[in-house]
């Protein structure tokens, strides 16, 4: 691990709603939602109201009644993540981009031609606002997992920096939920023996903790707790997985429509999954009910592919399984991740559609599309539908 305070976790401050703000200038300073059934984004003005990511339309309303409620613009938002990124490469070759409004960089090395970290990261700041004009945070550490936490504690619009002679001073107060893995499930675990902050977890042995969250999950949590975090910032790590979601509203979907829904989340997956030249072994579903509570279920196939039907039938199968409980909970959210990828035998494709799922013809439309534009051919059961939001996301 570093010695010293190299690496930058820089993260945009309400990336949507900052864009629609920058843009119109009758925005700002006022509360502004991103997205009507649900929310995609909220600004700081209307999380002061408690507006939340993934809330639906009508709690933030009730929340923030004087909020302005915009459509999203997916091409601003990707075009100003590719404006911000290059202020990040001009900074730094060591760039780790995270999701399209935050990435690592490191900085190590520097310090003769662009002076200390900090003084890197006050520059940046100012280079992203004065470029792109929108406010970005950045957090400095020694290793990346306290940076991103220094970067969350910094928010909105600021600068701080974690000396490794203060990391316990920093980390230690915090409550657990900081960590890295501790999620709702965990952290009752936790606080139900009374483990409150990351000091505490420190304290905790290994084995003990262990003993309550899982070996895997025990070590994790007592390496961060502890400040031992020996990943690099790496440039051009590959996916683990490609996903995408649909947000449903509260509205009540016929099961013809739930399925419309799931084919058009498959059909833009395997066209990523196949444009990234890679295939895929695993099909995960997630869905969110109108309770809000969740649920996950993957099923795994015994050789991995891109193609568009035989994925689709693995996850309808899916959605069939919890069919029941979508009947009595309701729906608002449905996504759908492909994962344990694999690079693509560039021998797989073309092959013969009767034989192989429909290879050949998942290389037609795709061919289609990249020649007259993704609504030049579409799939029978998404005619004359509403196309969900495809959302600006880093290159797969």
């Amino acid at each position: 691990m570093a010695r010293a305070a190299n690496i930058l976790h820089a993260d945009l401050d309400a990336f949507y709603a900052s864009v629609e703000q920058r843009d119109d200038p009758d925005l700002r300073g006022r509360p502004v939602i991103v997205g009507m059934g649900v929310v995609l984004a909220a600004s700081y003005e209307a999380k002061a109201h408690g507006v939340r990511t993934a809330m639906g339309g009508r709690q933030a309303r009730r929340l923030c009644p004087d909020a302005v409620v915009v459509s999203p613009r997916m091409s601003a938002y990707s075009a100003a993540s590719e404006a911000v990124f290059e202020v990040f490469r001009q900074t730094t070759p060591l760039v780790e981009g995270i999701s399209i409004d935050e990435a690592f960089l490191d900085v190590g090395g520097l310090a003769l031609i662009s002076g200390s970290p900090a003084d890197i990261a006050a520059r940046l700041r100012r280079e992203v606002l004065r470029k792109v004009g929108l406010p970005i945070t950045v957090g400095v550490a020694r290793t990346k997992f306290l940076a991103k936490v220094a970067s969350a504690v910094a928010k909105p619009d600021g600068l701080l920096v974690v000396e490794p002679d203060r990391e316990q001073e920093f980390l230690h107060p915090l409550p657990i939920e900081r960590l890295w893995g501790v999620g709702e499930k965990t952290a009752v675990k936790l606080r139900r023996r009374g483990i409150m902050t990351v000091g505490d977890i420190a304290l905790v042995p290994e084995r003990s903790l262990a003993a309550i969250v899982g070996p895997a999950a025990g070590r994790h949590l007592h390496a961060l707790a502890t400040g031992r975090d020996p990943r690099r910032v790496v440039v051009g790590v590959r996916r683990h997985s490609i996903g995408s979601q649909h947000a449903l509203g509260h509205r009540s979907r016929t099961p013809a429509e739930l399925d419309a829904v799931v084919v058009g989340i498959i059909d833009r997956v395997t066209r990523r999954l196949r444009a990234a030249r890679r295939v895929a072994r695993t099909v995960v579903l997630r869905l969110r009910f109108g309770d809000y509570t969740r649920a996950t279920r993957s099923h795994t196939l015994a050789e991995p592919t891109s193609h568009t039907g035989q994925l689709l039938t693995v996850a309808r199968s899916l959605v069939a399984a919890v069919g029941p409980t979508i009947e009595q909970r309701g729906l608002t959210l449905v996504g759908v991740a492909l994962s344990n990828l694999e690079d693509d035998d560039p021998l797989q494709l073309p092959l013969p559609i009767d034989r192989h799922g429909g290879a050949a013809l998942d290389a037609t439309i795709d061919d289609v599309r990249d020649r007259f534009g993704t609504r030049a051919v579409t799939r029978a059961v998404l005619l004359n539908r509403d196309e969900a939001l495809v959302m600006p996301m880093l290159p797969d």
